[in-house]
């Protein structure tokens, strides 16, 4: 281990072993300060005065090759050195200048030890605050990383921009690297691939593929499981680069999560991991760096400069119609993050074939705008303007007359036609391909990146910390037939945690439902206020047309309702993250499916309770005038919601539009603006130092961490609005247009965010995107009921059918508005009913005695008055055909499809059959040569090397190496 200690006078400093002069210096140094020395005061003198004159030179040599990296030192500030007849204070200031220049050599975007070999494959960093016990934790674990294999070289706080923090390089060598890719499974290539690649078209691809070396297309290998006793049956060309980056922090890792910071471990092994040490403070941070500035790349020759390429080909809005760079995401952050934006990209490209039949529905509702009849008589003062509507709410509300909802009535149209019949039965195809095609991307991925057959070890090896302090027991595992940690609970703690945990869910759920019921009451309650408003305000008289009370109330309860949402977003999220920690996951796995499961549940109904309100109950449960129906009674005097004559559609498209929007353009400010923000106030202060002495370490040490949990709040964010793109699509055809728009920024947002905002995160591997492919088929399903059950409640398509074909004779859509309104006479009206006097309009007399309203009952005076039509039971019996086979028929081609389209392509298939046969071939036929060089004793050196602790279980292997 090289370690740099302090730049003080009595320290001392390593140096360097390419400056002789150094040297020369060092040696006056000891032999000067040891007793009898042969050197002389003034000999030292004239060697450090001949020093600090190469020191100019170096300055000066230094400054005229690097003018970004440029060190502001006045050459004047050395020439009183020569003149110093003290040999104390010329050494101190030598040294500091010689730390200074030393730094400088060094690029400050190199990612290597100070010899410029060893690789930094993780930092930690801490303040000395003069505690000693936080000090002896550090000083036991630090030595542990070193008893297990690990490198580390030490930053003095002298050097950090604030003159506080250490910071601690980690380097993991072969040996280690080794070791542990064997414990962790890691499959490597041992074969070049002789299955013929099938032929592409690529001239049709090239406008929207980057450049190779972006792309970072690989060598295709056949790979198999690492094995360190057989390293040399894998194809090694060069051991520090064999490993790619995010395979060498996350093997680094995990180690560090499972090192112990005592001397003994039995005695204490809940003492173990950097987690542990972050959280009480005895280290600042942990992490791994990033390859160079996302703006420039790297002056060191040897490093990738991986990351200004993802920024500057792929993080960039003007890149939105390029390919993203799977490759080299998976290479520089790892597996789980490239399945990510893999799942988001393939999800964009399938929304652009929904967003184009989308508008062109929205298209055919704008060709048929003068061909709808029903909007024609609503807004004829022949027709809509005689029809005399009854009052929508007790005293407050008047009569009014059917035309002042003409425009409501036309902005329907364009939504309530035809082709929203076609565009629910497209999209509930739509989605079973988007399942069934992701499925088949997801299987090629898993292949071409290693991630097939992980699962079992995946739950086996990343066993969380948190759990495995809390096991203190042991069993054998019946199947790997290894001892495995087991956590013993009582029947009391762990049916007392489960209790609590769902307990606490369904609270959060039926607090979300009661706070809908309190928007559905300030709907109802202001509503008459908005009517009342409109009628005493005589300058909004031209206005009314365009913003009815219904627009107004709908609007507003929409922005009160995201409001609420938004907040108990905030609050609920905690409270998720605090119950999931209780029932202790084994595996992060199982943690994050938990965790998904019960904020899926909260989201569902936080963000879709309001649209299944307008959707299914809006003016299904409202009486007639004389029978009208109340929440929670009569006493309220909140009487039941009614719907525009032409239907509840709008509304629901009104709700649909102000959610999902304003949810997708507040997530986006709140990813790019709040982390730049964080970033800018965090590094304010580094700002001011020469960018020369601001090194990589100190750099992303003034970065955002990324969040355990972030990738998780990413899903969450696209499967809401899978969600609103599929569940209410029937209500608005151009739902996949605005998801389409959002997403080609929120890819480029993320992708921003990660390379210029956050830290490197920790690499991890996943097979797939885990529960969220169970939870986007649940809503495949779900969508196809509600889609149909939209179009035949919500709109008025099924009864203008049943008009159409079985009560008009010419089969056209004349009278249907004077058919589908029905007759109360009002002087049957309740005297709690009827509006105030100074409510009733001036055009109101005596000669009307009746008003309408929206359903289908029996005048007044017939025999069964008030009572349901045969109609209504007519329009009823088709709504419930209709859903049945809508479903039926959608349901049928959505099993086919999922049944026709096998998971696996079968190229992958073949290649993953004859990859398993190449290795048992293989390792049989190099077993056996190893075998014949042993018998006859010309066993090669590299071939005998011994399997470390192969009797270990893989989470001993940490513990048993101190």
């Amino acid at each position: 281990m090289n370690r740099v200690r302090g730049r003080s006078g009595a320290d001392n400093i390593e140096m360097s072993p390419s400056n002789s002069r150094n040297d020369d210096i060092n040696g006056y140094y000891r032999e000067s300060s040891s007793p009898g020395s042969r050197h002389t005061l003034s000999e030292c003198h004239d060697v450090c005065a001949e020093t600090c004159e190469s020191l100019n030179t170096s300055i000066a040599t230094l400054a005229s090759s690097d003018r970004s990296d440029e060190v502001q030192v006045d050459v004047r500030t050395l020439e009183p050195i020569s003149s110093l007849t003290g040999f104390w204070k010329k050494r101190t200031l030598f040294l500091k200048f010689r730390s200074r220049i030393e730094k400088q050599q060094q690029s400050k975007d190199s990612v290597f030890f100070r010899d410029g070999v060893r690789r930094i494959d993780f930092v930690l960093s801490y303040t000395d605050e003069s505690d000693a016990k936080s000090g002896r934790k550090r000083e036991l674990y630090e030595a542990n990383l070193e008893k297990v294999g690990l490198e580390l070289e030490t930053e003095d706080k002298s050097e950090s921009e604030d003159g506080k923090t250490y910071f601690v390089k980690i380097h993991a060598p072969w040996d280690v690297l080794a070791t542990y890719a064997d414990v962790l499974k890691i499959k490597v290539p041992f074969k070049a691939s002789d299955i013929p690649k099938k032929l592409s078209i690529k001239c049709l691809a090239a406008p929207f593929r980057l450049p190779d070396h972006v792309m970072h297309p690989e060598p295709d290998y056949f790979t198999a499981t690492f094995n360190k006793n057989n390293s040399d049956f894998f194809i090694i060309d060069d051991r520090e680069t064999f490993f790619i980056p995010s395979t060498r922090n996350r093997i680094v890792y995990y180690i560090l999560s499972r090192c112990p910071y005592v001397e003994d471990e039995r005695v204490e092994k809940d003492k173990k991991g950097i987690k542990r040490l972050l959280t009480n403070g005895t280290y600042t941070a942990a992490f791994p760096l990033h390859d160079c500035r996302y703006w420039m790349r790297s002056k060191d020759t040897n490093c990738e400069s991986e990351r200004y390429n993802l920024y500057h080909y792929w993080a960039k809005l003007s890149c939105f119609f390029k390919q993203q760079p799977l490759n080299l995401i998976r290479k520089y952050y790892g597996e789980r993050i490239g399945l990510y934006f893999a799942w988001l990209g393939f999800y964009t490209e399938m929304l652009f074939f929904a967003a184009v039949v989308g508008t062109l529905c929205f298209m055919y509702g704008l060709s048929s705008y003068k061909q709808n009849e029903w909007s024609k008589e609503i807004c004829s003062e022949k027709i809509g303007g005689n029809i005399i509507m009854c009052p929508l709410c007790d005293k407050r509300c008047s009569y009014w007359k059917l035309n002042i909802t003409c425009d409501a009535s036309w902005q329907s149209h364009l939504f309530d036609n035809v082709g929203t019949l076609f565009f629910a039965v497209f999209m509930g195809i739509w989605v079973t391909l988007f399942l069934e095609l992701w499925k088949r991307r997801q299987a090629r991925l898993a292949y071409e990146w290693d991630l097939v057959d992980i699962e079992e070890e995946q739950q086996r090896l990343q066993m969380r910390p948190e759990y495995e302090n809390r096991c203190t027991s042991r069993k054998l595992n019946p199947i790997t037939q290894e001892s495995e940690l087991v956590l013993e609970r009582s029947t009391t703690d762990l049916v007392g945690k489960l209790f609590l945990c769902w307990v606490a869910v369904l609270f959060w759920i039926c607090l979300t439902i009661s706070c809908i019921v309190g928007v559905i009451a300030y709907r109802l309650a202001v509503y008459a206020a908005f009517s009342s408003f409109m009628k005493e305000n005589a300058h909004l008289n031209k206005m009314t047309s365009s913003i009815t009370p219904q627009l107004a109330t709908a609007v507003t309860a929409s922005c009160i309702n995201f409001i609420i949402i938004m907040l108990l977003n905030v609050m609920y999220e905690r409270v998720a993250v605090w119950i999931t920690d209780l029932e202790i996951p084994k595996t992060h796995v199982e943690y994050e499916n938990k965790l998904t499961m019960k904020m899926f549940l909260f989201q569902f109904v936080n963000y879709y309770s309001s649209c299944f309100y307008v959707a299914f109950f809006k003016g299904k449960f409202v009486g007639y005038p004389g029978g009208y129906l109340y929440m929670f009674g009569q006493r309220t005097k909140l009487r039941n919601e009614e719907c525009d004559p032409g239907g509840c559609l709008i509304e629901l498209t009104t709700q649909l539009v102000v959610v999902m929007t304003g949810k997708q353009v507040w997530g986006n400010i709140q990813e790019s603006l709040a982390p730049w923000l964080k970033n800018w106030w965090r590094g304010r202060k580094s700002r001011r130092q020469p960018e020369s002495l601001y090194t990589r370490w100190e750099q992303d040490y003034n970065l955002l961490v990324v969040g355990h949990l972030e990738l998780f709040y990413e899903y969450l964010e696209m499967v809401v609005q899978f969600g609103f793109i599929t569940l209410f699509v029937a209500s608005f055809p151009l739902a996949p247009l605005l998801a389409l728009f959002n997403n080609i920024i929120e890819v480029r947002v993320d992708a921003w965010k990660l390379t210029t905002q956050y830290r490197r995160p920790v690499a991890s591997k996943t097979h797939s995107i885990g529960a969220w492919e169970e939870i986007l088929s649940g809503i495949a399903i779900l969508s196809v009921v509600t889609n149909a059950f939209i179009v035949a409640y919500t709109s008025e398509m099924i009864p203008r059918l049943v008009y159409m074909y079985a009560y008009q004779p010419g089969r056209t859509m004349k009278g249907y508005i004077n058919n589908s309104l029905s007759v109360f006479k009002i002087s049957d009206m309740p005297l709690a009913h009827r509006p105030d006097e100074d409510e009733i309009p001036p055009w109101f007399n005596d000669s009307i005695t009746t008003c309408r309203y929206h359903d289908y009952r029996y005048p007044p005076g017939h025999e069964n008055q008030y009572t349901h039509t045969l109609q209504y039971w007519h329009i009823f019996a088709a709504k419930l055909i209709f859903i049945i086979i809508m479903e039926h028929v959608v349901f049928l081609v959505k099993f086919s499809l999922a049944w026709m389209i096998p998971d696996v392509p079968s190229d992958v298939r073949d290649r993953i059959k004859r990859e398993r046969y190449l290795v048992q071939e293989y390792l049989h036929e190099y077993e056996v040569k190893r075998l014949t060089s042993q018998l006859s004793g010309n066993q090669d050196d590299s071939t005998s090397v011994n399997r470390v602790q192969p009797s270990l279980s893989a989470h001993e292997v940490v513990s048993e190496n101190l």
